[in-house]
């Protein structure tokens, strides 16, 4: 945020926030001001430190184009021993931010205004960025009162957000009244036909409620195409403007990209060169590289380069300029598939800095339905910011699908991306092919799942996406996110981590293929370099799993808001499940990677609807 040209501190983030929650374009409403993360164009890259993994450069390459040189974690201030300085250099280390929305509203008076317009002033506190406020200054009923953002904003489906046109509203159109405008409370809810603004200098008044539905429709001007996380307008929208308040999550939809770090090459030289390729890959000669090299790896950039002598190291590097892949041509978006390699592999490799993984037996008593388990004791997720959209969340949200259209991070193509890594540990279960494969042909799970495709379509066609069956999952992802989660929330009751904390990776063959990937990754991460502390590999032991995936089917069977729970059917409410709701099967958004969609415990275990599409029917009897 600035104002005279000297930054001044709002608050603070964590840095995750800046890739899934609060990234560029993202309003952040703060205890006092409201402000909008500006684009990465005005964003200081000095102050960021490079995340480097290969694997999910590539992809953003894939989405946004070859000029995308890194992968930046957002700027973090060093930490100091002594007290904090607010007008030392190192203050000024963040993200950037302006004001917005631009309207503010004075709570005593209701006068409603630009925070330019001369009748606001900006009061910063650095030692408490908490505190820094806007009041109105010539308030005629109290002495400055603290100015509060309006709350109403209009945006619409093509990214574009705007200040809601108080003006044009007020007076039902254009009008050359420059009167001061005044919003105020009638009633004593705070329901919007009890919100009212009026003009002061002409008669017009209007509730806002005719802000919304069919009234709000007629009510709206054109939009103005307006991105003020850039400073731009599009020279043409024809998307409608739609209102929208202050805080509101349909104002900012991240649209990301995950990846864990895996090995993909048969050594561990040649992985490292890989994961570490944007740092090596301008060493012009073998005599340059120990200059480059040894710093690097005093700094722990280049972990275990030092067990290699500079010829191999250097044989590599030509090797991997030979035949690298550097640019996106060829590069498929598909994340998962050489994740699923390497667990489905009979001897993972298990011995690399970032994947650690150990394979064990899968539980006795689920013989013929778990094929093998593998805990993973460390492993490292690395996240990347490649848009966002408004109004609508990304497309269903399966890799490789379309999004609605998403917003710019920058004015031009970006040149790097916001990106963050975790490190933590998991357990991985794979199921038995055979028997997914003799599920699937069961005629009460084809008309399943032939309902819940129903639903799906419902789903689309009310949102008038097409095609209508598009990007449908297919009953064995249904069977295996609905597993996830009941053994998610398992999980929490025992590993010490709450619901929130862990986190789910699904790998499944698309419908009507051969179902020969079908496994689930339950997860936990932290940001820190040590990860997390071994709980959840603890419970993935055969004398621990087996009692913990037997009490989670058990718990899965009846669900307090049974029947209406278990009789749910997608088709008749055009929704995306089945059998499922908060109180069985949903968790945190933070932990599911499809938004607590394509979930159903009929197809899990028996329920009140039946026992015939439950995959794990006969242990549950």
């Amino acid at each position: 945020m600035s104002e005279s040209g000297y930054p001044i501190r709002v608050g603070e983030l964590r840095p995750s926030q800046f890739v899934w929650t609060l990234g560029p374009g993202a309003l952040v409403d703060l205890p006092q001001v409201s402000v909008i993360v500006l684009g990465l164009d005005y964003w200081d890259r000095e102050q960021s430190i490079p995340v480097h993994e290969a694997r999910l450069l590539r992809a953003v390459r894939w989405k946004l184009g070859p000029q995308v040189e890194q992968l930046l974690a957002p700027p973090i201030r060093p930490d100091s021993d002594g007290p904090f300085n607010p007008f030392s250099p190192e203050a000024r280390i963040g993200a950037p931010v302006a004001p917005f929305p631009e309207w503010l509203r004075c709570p005593i008076c209701g006068v409603l205004s630009q925070h330019d317009s001369g009748l606001f002033e900006l009061k910063p506190d650095p030692f408490r960025p908490d505190r820094t406020h806007y009041v109105h200054s010539n308030c005629a009923k109290a002495n400055q009162p603290i100015a509060v953002p309006a709350r109403f904003l209009v945006a619409c489906r093509n990214g574009h957000l705007d200040d809601f046109p108080w003006h044009w509203f007020v007076h039902r159109g254009p009008s050359g009244c420059k009167g001061l405008l005044r919003f105020y409370e009638r009633g004593a809810s705070l329901q919007t036909e009890n919100l009212w603004v009026e003009c002061t200098q002409c008669p017009a008044s209007r509730s806002m409620a005719e802000a919304f539905g069919e009234q709000g429709k007629r009510a709206m001007p054109a939009c103005r195409g307006r991105h003020p996380h850039l400073g731009k307008y599009d020279a043409q929208c024809t998307g409608e403007l739609r209102p929208v308040l202050l805080g509101a999550s349909n104002s900012w939809f991240p649209v990301n990209l995950s990846v864990l770090a895996i090995p993909t090459k048969a050594d561990k030289l040649a992985q490292l060169i890989d994961d570490k390729w944007e740092l090596l890959k301008g060493i012009p000669s073998k005599e340059v590289l120990p200059h480059v090299v040894k710093p690097l790896a005093d700094a722990g950039q280049l972990p275990g380069i030092k067990e290699f002598d500079i010829e191999e190291v250097w044989t590599a590097i030509e090797e991997q300029r030979s035949g690298g892949d550097e640019g996106n041509g060829g590069v498929e978006l598909d994340l998962k598939t050489p994740e699923w390699t390497v667990f489905a592999d009979t001897k993972p490799k298990s011995d690399w800095p970032d994947f650690m993984v150990k394979t064990v037996a899968p539980p006795a008593d689920f013989a013929g339905f778990v094929s093998s388990v593998i805990l993973v004791e460390r492993l490292r997720e690395v996240n990347a910011l490649v848009g966002f959209t408004r109004v609508e969340p990304p497309e269903e949200g399966i890799e490789g699908s379309e999004p609605p259209p998403r917003a710019p991070l920058s004015n031009g193509r970006p040149t790097w991306v916001p990106a963050t890594e975790v490190r933590g540990e998991g357990i991985f279960i794979r199921f038995d092919s055979k028997n997914l494969a003799e599920w699937l042909g069961r005629t009460a799970v084809q008309e399943r799942s032939e309902a819940l495709l129903m639903g799906h379509r419902g789903w689309r066609a009310a949102r008038r996406l097409q095609p209508p069956d598009a990007n449908f999952p297919g009953a064995l992802y249904v069977l295996l996110h609905t597993f996830a989660h009941v053994l998610l929330r398992e999980l929490s009751l025992e590993c010490g981590y709450n619901t929130a904390s862990i986190r789910e990776r699904i790998y499944a063959s698309g419908p009507g293929e051969p179902p020969e990937m079908a496994g689930v990754l339950l997860y936990t991460a932290a940001p820190d370099s040590d990860g997390t502390l071994g709980g959840l590999v603890e419970l993935g032991k055969p004398e621990n799993l087996g009692r913990l995936i037997g009490h989670a089917l058990s718990r899965a069977q009846v669900c307090s808001s049974d029947p209406l729970c278990s009789e749910h059917v997608p088709m008749e409410d055009a929704t995306l499940h089945g059998a499922a709701c908060h109180a069985c099967s949903f968790v945190p958004e933070t932990s599911c990677e499809f938004g607590n969609r394509y979930l159903d415990r009929s197809l899990l275990v028996p329920t009140f609807h039946g026992m015939d599409p439950a995959f794990f029917g006969r242990v549950c009897l």
